[in-house]
């Protein structure tokens, strides 16, 4: 009998006269995709390249560090926004304050576009002078992170038309 009851209030309630509480939305973005993201700019731009690790800091490193050497990010989640510290090689001849700029401002748009988050600082350290041969070198080695390869193109060679 009493079921009746509160299905029959139930059934007089108008949903409009519910109060609910507010959907919280949360997006987490892993380091590792701020420094992919990062690591193309980098590769995208002539006269720099990035810094690679040795075979001797890659033992030393802690296996569950997830990172690039190079590029560290810190997110400051109430502020909605993201740190970036890049080190990179920059080639003989070219001007750093030039290339310290396209490659701040191409990291910061590119991180802001694809996350949708404000990029709050780019601090770009130039570690070594490379030649461009070796800036080349650089730029299409391998890079390992968390046992897995990165290396430019490698979209291409797993993705293809073909079945």
């Amino acid at each position: 009998m009493a079921d009746k009851k509160s299905e029959a209030k139930v059934k007089g309630l108008d949903s409009r006269e519910l109060k609910f509480p507010e959907t919280l939305y949360i997006r987490d973005i892993e380091d590792r995709v701020f420094q992919g993201i990062v690591l193309e700019c980098i590769r995208s731009i002539e006269g720099v390249a990035p810094v690679e690790g040795s075979f001797i800091a890659s033992i030393f490193t802690p296996s569950t560090q997830e990172s690039i050497k190079g590029i560290t990010i810190e997110q400051d989640l109430k502020q909605q926004s993201v740190g970036i510290r890049v080190e990179v090689n920059i080639c003989y001849g070219a001007s750093i304050p030039e290339k310290a700029e396209e490659l701040q401002t191409k990291i910061a748009e590119e991180v802001t576009r694809l996350t949708g988050l404000h990029v709050s600082s780019v601090h770009v350290v130039f570690k070594h002078v490379v030649s461009l041969e070796e800036s080349n070198i650089l730029s299409n080695q391998t890079l390992s992170v968390e046992g897995k390869t990165l290396r430019e193109g490698a979209a291409e060679d797993e993705y293809s038309e073909e079945f």
